[in-house]
């Protein structure tokens, strides 16, 4: 960064979500880096301007800021189920049900051993904590001074199903985590959110709102990214299409793809980084062959009970969320690789209901990214294949198992009139419940390892353990999608913890001399 600048900026950001717009506030902190941060979605300057899905925590917005796409969860299920992901500045952590778990301090020693030791637990803490402000404890594993704000509902702020949800744990004997980001804990509590006062404490808002001033911050919203350009190996910029189809490219020597681990890969294939058989087939000359790209991509399958709730128990202005239970699997050597986590009700037309979702939190099926247009406007085809390898079905039926003992509970009893399914004729009959399950089983929507970091020898490895795309210089991802193994944790706070370090990264390599 010497010498005449001819570049439009100094960097250029794609995605203005839970990694991207983390990345872009944290490298504008430094005055003399230019800095462009480009979302595919609409932008709310300030809370007065942000609309009501977008303002309420207590529920997820699942179709006013969405991608529309639909995945295929496996050869048995339903096909075409509605795979909601954010389309605004602040991607989904703008419009999730604000859940702010880290994990395991084992998925990212697992991270480290695969050849990123940048990734290491005794790495990664320290961006835990200058990200958050935990306003319920202080420890040496919290920040106090973050831009998230992260606090637990307390007892009295409970709906009625989630309070009874932990005495009825308590009941089983399930330990009281107290708190499910103390490293060491397991069993139930309520969860950790980023919500204050019911508002959902986005990245937007977290990050971006104190950024926007900055002159060296350009926000371009509303503008899909056609393909990121090269010359002589190295990234030149991107080119871009508007909403009235036009097209623009936008010069700079370093460009960090942040669109996610659905839309970060259809870059990188538009681009020409992909596998062979891809870009030949779309036509696209090639810029790095790298098998990976779309691969090996991972998410938390859950299934469980449907509960039909007693006369006032439940209501759609609740919120959905509010606790969980951590635990590890019958038989499992992962700690913590499951969740049941009750749902104070499930969006259903035809009536009110509630449900208790196993989760598998440790998860080891592999789906994949198809690429079936070149076009900017194409989704690829999402194929998750859950419960292709039986750890995770194993799992899963414990998961219910337990799920069953717990709605079984004088505590939910008393609320609930019955459970919907899976039927007494589905869970008497294996056959029958393995059918069920298979076919059921959800998304957890934390998808990543689309673009997996690891070293160059390793040839599903897109990038390095610092980001860097492998064999190109001025190209890197921050996102969900350069994860190795999805962790055991929803994936918002683990890929904000990703901007940040790739963040510092950028401004410390970007900075003048």
């Amino acid at each position: 960064m010497t010498g005449e600048r001819r570049d439009d900026y100094d960097l250029i950001v794609v995605g203005a979500g839970a990694g991207g717009a983390v990345v872009a506030a944290r490298v504008s902190e430094d005055p003399r880096i230019r800095v462009l941060l480009v979302e595919s979605g609409p932008d709310y300057p300030n809370l007065e301007s942000l609309p009501e899905d977008l303002r309420n925590g207590n529920r997820g917005s699942l179709t006013a800021h969405d991608w529309r796409l639909r995945y295929v969860p496996s050869e048995t299920s339903r096909p075409g189920q509605a795979f909601p992901r954010g389309r605004v500045t602040g991607g989904s952590s703008a419009v999730n049900t604000a859940i702010a778990l880290r994990g395991q301090p084992s998925d990212y020693d697992e991270w480290a051993s695969l050849g990123n030791p940048e990734w290491a637990w005794e790495k990664v803490l320290p961006a835990f904590c200058r990200l958050e402000t935990d306003l319920d404890f202080d420890a040496p594993y919290h920040g106090k001074t973050g831009p998230v704000p992260i606090r637990r509902h307390p007892r009295e702020e409970l709906v009625p199903y989630q309070a009874a949800y932990l005495d009825a744990c308590k009941r089983l004997g399930y330990p009281d985590a107290v708190d499910h980001n103390d490293p060491q804990s397991t069993g139930y509590a309520p969860h950790p959110m980023n919500k204050r006062d019911g508002l959902r404490v986005s990245t937007a808002i977290a990050y971006l709102s104190p950024a926007r001033e900055r002159p060296n911050l350009t926000l371009l919203a509303d503008t899909d990214v056609v393909r990121v350009t090269f010359a002589r190996g190295a990234a030149s910029g991107i080119e871009v299409r508007r909403r009235d189809g036009a097209t623009q490219a936008i010069s700079a020597p370093h460009v960090v793809l942040a669109a996610g681990a659905i839309h970060t890969p259809p870059i990188l294939v538009r681009s020409g980084i992909g596998s062979k058989r891809v870009l030949e087939r779309l036509g696209i000359a090639e810029t790095r062959l790298l098998e990976g790209v779309g691969e090996h991509m991972q998410d938390h399958p859950a299934i469980g009970p449907t509960l039909v709730p007693k006369e006032g128990v439940a209501a759609y202005d609740q919120p959905v969320i509010q606790t969980t239970l951590r635990y590890t699997a019958t038989g499992s050597n992962d700690v913590n690789d499951m969740q049941l986590e009750p749902i104070s009700f499930m969006y259903r037309p035809d009536r009110l209901l509630m449900g208790l979702a196993a989760c598998v939190f440790k998860s080891y099926s592999y789906g994949r990214l198809a690429f079936e247009s070149a076009d900017v406007g194409a989704a690829p085809r999402i194929e998750m294949d859950y419960l292709s390898d039986e750890r995770d079905y194993t799992k899963i039926i414990d998961g219910l198992q337990r799920a069953m003992e717990l709605v079984h509970t004088p505590e939910i009893e008393a609320l609930i009139e019955g459970v919907r399914r899976p039927t007494d004729g589905e869970l008497a009959d294996a056959p029958a419940l393995e059918a069920w399950v298979r076919a059921h089983a959800a998304s957890g929507a934390h998808p990543s390892c689309t673009a997996r970091m690891g070293p160059a020898d390793d040839p599903t490895a897109v990038v390095d353990e610092r980001g860097c795309v492998h064999g190109l210089r001025g190209l890197r991802i921050a996102d969900a999608s350069i994860m190795p193994r999805v962790p055991s944790a929803n994936t918002n706070i683990p890929t904000i913890m990703i901007g940040e370090r790739i963040g510092a990264w950028v401004r410390e390599e970007l900075a003048p001399a």
